[in-house]
């Protein structure tokens, strides 16, 4: 039976991810919860998510990179210092297929962190979406596909907050 895929993403209520390369907000609470769900899991991301975001890979992540490029993201990996952990070499993939059937190889859940065209080709085929919910409408240039007309069951809900935004974790399971 193939691993489940889980998308796990923060974004705000007008569905923004992204601004300029960046999470468009900062809460110490979301970096937490997204460190704790995807330490030793298997992460599939694109290319600028892995470039912009190389600590995403410590703590045992084993990265799976979508890139027509793969010399330029091995190459720059040997460059990349990596803060905390174990630092795992990244795999490559040309397309989601292909990295989504290198992830059911891994070992650990398959998490899929983005960015926005990766989140595009995977929502239809996402069994589950780890969702901060961010209360607050931001400026960007990066979505999260709309997922809120897809059939989705809450398996699990917490609210919190910071000094900036009310945010809500939320747990959606997709219904068959």
């Amino acid at each position: 039976m193939p691993k489940p895929i889980q998308l796990i993403v923060a974004c705000a209520e007008n569905r923004i991810i992204g601004r300029a390369g960046r999470l468009p907000f900062d809460i110490p609470e979301d970096k937490q919860w997204f460190h704790d769900q995807t330490a030793n899991q298997t992460v599939v991301l694109g290319r600028i998510c892995y470039e912009t975001w190389p600590r995403v890979l410590a703590d045992g992540r084993q990265p799976v990179v979508i890139t027509s490029q793969p010399e330029r993201i091995l190459h720059g990996a040997e460059r990349s210092p990596r803060p905390t952990g174990r630092a795992i070499s990244p795999l490559t993939a040309a397309n989601v297929p292909a990295a989504l059937a290198l992830a059911q190889t891994l070992p650990g859940a398959i998490m899929v962190c983005g960015g926005q065209r990766i989140y595009e080709e995977t929502l239809p085929l996402a069994d589950r979406i780890l969702l901060t919910l961010v209360h607050a409408e931001v400026e960007g240039d990066t979505w999260f596909p709309e997922w809120r007309q897809l059939d989705w069951r809450e398996s699990w809900r917490r609210e919190s907050a910071d000094a900036n935004y009310r945010y809500t974790f939320t747990i959606l399971e997709r219904v068959r």
